[in-house]
């Protein structure tokens, strides 16, 4: 399995408190109807921190259930890639197995949060899960969030495992991404951007795409930019790049993502845009921002 193209970090439908699952299989369906590449619940955009055990499992499965029964465009097959990683290795382990029970293509797993552990304990987490479990893996390396990084030799470290298959690489660092591909093996890894507004850059140096947060809402022209990228037409990359850029960096400055996503679709007319404390809806200024950068970019016209 090769890990590339462009894939939702999906959001999790509430309303009224309760996961919505008639909407989160209505949201699997427009995603793969606009030709997503894959599908990615319940991890950080899914509000994963916020979802109970049997939650996060029956999102995953919701999720696997609507792909296996929505073929893509031209009967293309959408793969589902699980969040499954915890700051429990033996949590995220039995996560993991659920996922490949389930029928998931492949398990995204986090660095584990707040206890920060050592190079050597991301190693053998990221190890005791892969030797675990029989499904490709994708490490997801997002400092901001965990308070712990993965370094790029722990990265070619783990790579070796046939069961790792990339990064999701969500440290805001070309730099960072340029030392993973130039010590890992492009055949059987890949970085995938964790960023939006990094997609392109990261692809011009060897990335394979992204997961991505802005496809929640304009998931064909994020994919257009990705392929454009791919088949070396830098050129309508960048243009794509450039129109989608307002969205790609000013979404995320209003407050935390999810938060603006949200309200995004809300503003859509495609999810209620209720959020779990301790996340809260958007200041009275910051909706104003976005109203003005949807209407100013023809989100939805």
């Amino acid at each position: 399995m090769i890990l590339q193209g462009a894939m939702t970090a999906m959001i999790t439908p509430f309303r009224n408190g309760q996961v919505d699952f008639d909407r989160l299989a209505a949201h699997a369906r427009w995603q793969i109807e606009q030709g997503i590449d894959g599908l990615v619940p319940v991890g950080t955009t899914g509000e994963s921190p916020t979802l109970s055990h049997d939650e996060h499992r029956q999102v995953i499965e919701a999720v696997v259930n609507t792909a296996r029964q929505t073929p893509g465009p031209g009967g293309k097959k959408v793969l589902v890639i699980a969040g499954s990683g915890s700051n429990s290795t033996s949590e995220a382990l039995a996560l993991t197995r659920h996922a490949h029970k389930v029928g998931a293509d492949a398990a995204l797993l986090v660095n584990p949060y707040y206890n920060r552990p050592t190079q050597e304990g991301l190693y053998r987490h990221f190890m005791t899960i892969a030797d675990g479990v029989a499904i490709p893996q994708v490490l997801y390396n997002i400092p901001g969030r965990t308070a712990v990084m993965l370094n790029a030799d722990t990265i070619a470290r783990l790579a070796q495992h046939p069961n790792i298959i990339g990064v999701k690489e969500a440290t805001g660092s070309i730099d960072m991404a340029s030392e993973v591909i130039s010590l890992t093996n492009p055949d059987k890894f890949s970085v995938v951007s964790g960023d939006d507004s990094l997609t392109l850059p990261l692809m011009a140096v060897g990335a394979r795409g992204v997961i991505s947060v802005v496809t929640n809402i304009l998931a064909g022209r994020v994919k257009a930019m990705v392929d454009a990228a791919a088949g070396g037409n830098f050129t309508l990359a960048r243009k794509l790049h450039y129109e989608l850029f307002p969205l790609f960096s000013g979404c995320l400055k209003l407050a935390t993502n999810p938060i603006p996503i949200k309200t995004a679709m809300q503003l859509l007319g495609r999810d209620t845009g209720e959020l779990r404390l301790p996340l809260c809806e958007l200041g009275t200024a910051e909706l104003a921002k976005l109203k003005k950068l949807l209407t100013e970019m023809k989100v939805g016209a």
